[in-house]
């Protein structure tokens, strides 16, 4: 527990050939206590139908079930689902079809069957040219979607982005992105404050897509304006922001108390103080809150020498800081290792941290009918954790990402 989360690039044994979904095939998981919506049900049944949940699941097998896996002892939760990720395992979302598709591969490992692709401040030219080919790996399922983070974005707060690429958030270069997903742009983060901020933001909002207020430098006042025109998501709260002031409360303050927005948080023990998350979570609720790992091309690898767009990153005891500047450049986080530290440094409760990693994300991009959360119908994604909650296996769509590990 010692090691900083995602230091340690902790081997998986992935599938070689995933065996193929079937409508006819039936596997049951019998004995873990399963976290549900309502609860979590001890010595639960999950039975497996093909790619689905199978509607009587979890609780009573079916007796022509054609496998039966007793999982006694462990945990199984909801795949996890990331809202912000910018790459791992040595690749980044804004590289090629190959890298991305190696970086999603290196989350699956870690639990996260469902992903959204964050890119960085780069030339407009250069985003509309990666939305493309990100939105295409969307189509076939591969991503949940794309989040822009920067270019409009403030240099007060621009932490790990470039100050020379960054403009203001003019709602014509905001809708040439939008158009360039081709409907797979899931997320745009903001400093709301800037010139045609506010205009931004109720054109994201007209076309479906989250204005998330991050990288700012708003006031109060200013803040609650951008929600009031249909900013949804704190992008990494605390984070990149002026800090909670008596006098000036700034963005954190307006964020924490809107029942309107959810709250990202970077549970990886250098983002967040946990007297920080601890007031995060009590002040929103557990039902604000999403965890993400703002991950960088290290998670999943470790220390070393990296780029983070077109800036150099020096990873050092799994700690992700520009190499000019020092400043924070997003992290090396895994969510599997953001759930063990929230149940147990964080002590919040394992139904809180379930919803936060996974039934709260998948709400707020509208997928929860297909992900987030166990229950019939919905996709076969789920997480098997020990009674330490270290991962021991990963289903994605009824597939072993990982095969169980029970010895």
């Amino acid at each position: 527990m010692a090691t900083p989360p995602g230091a340690r690039g902790t081997a998986r044994t992935a599938t070689t050939h995933p065996q193929p979904a079937t409508g006819a095939r039936r596997r049951v998981l019998t004995g873990a206590r399963v976290v549900l919506p309502t609860g979590t049900v001890p010595d639960g049944r999950v039975t497996i139908d093909g790619t689905h949940i199978a509607p009587n699941a979890p609780h009573a097998a079916p007796r022509d079930a054609e496998t039966e896996l007793d999982v006694t002892g462990h945990w199984l939760v909801p795949g996890f689902v990331d809202l912000h990720n910018h790459g791992g395992g040595g690749a980044s979302f804004s590289g090629t079809a190959e890298e991305v598709r190696k970086a999603i591969h290196t989350h699956r490992l870690h639990g996260t069957t469902t992903l959204v692709a964050s890119t960085v401040t780069d030339d407009m030219d250069v985003l509309v040219r990666q939305a493309g080919l990100l939105s295409e790996l969307a189509e076939q399922g591969d991503l949940a979607g794309i989040h822009f983070e920067g270019p409009f974005i403030s240099p007060c707060r621009k932490g790990a982005h470039s100050e020379a690429l960054l403009r203001h958030p003019d709602p014509a270069d905001v809708r040439k992105l939008i158009d360039a997903a081709r409907g797979q742009a899931r997320m745009v983060t903001l400093a709301t404050e800037l010139p045609g901020g506010l205009d931004s933001v109720r054109l994201l909002a007209e076309h479906g897509v989250i204005a998330a207020v991050g990288h700012t430098d708003a006031t109060y006042e200013q803040t609650v304006q951008a929600i009031e025109a249909g900013a949804t998501v704190a992008t990494h709260l605390f984070n990149a922001m002026p800090p909670l002031g008596h006098r000036a409360p700034g963005p954190i303050a307006a964020l924490l108390e809107d029942e309107r927005v959810t709250v990202e948080l970077i549970n990886d023990g250098t983002h967040l103080h946990p007297a920080a998350l601890e007031l995060a979570f009590r002040h929103a609720g557990p039902g604000r809150v999403a965890f993400i790992t703002d991950a960088m091309d290290a998670a999943g690898i470790g220390d070393g020498r990296y780029l983070l767009g077109p800036l150099e990153v020096e990873v050092s005891e799994g700690v992700a800081r520009l190499v000019e500047g020092g400043s924070i450049a997003g992290s090396t986080l895994t969510q599997d290792r953001a759930f063990q530290r929230a149940v147990t440094i964080d002590r919040l409760a394992v139904e809180d941290v379930v919803a936060a990693l996974s039934a709260n994300p998948a709400r707020l991009l509208g997928i929860d009918d297909r992900v987030g959360s166990l229950e019939p119908g919905k996709d076969a994604d789920l997480v098997l954790l020990d009674e330490n909650f270290e991962l021991k296996g990963v289903m994605r769509k009824g597939d072993w990402v990982i095969d169980p590990q029970l010895a």
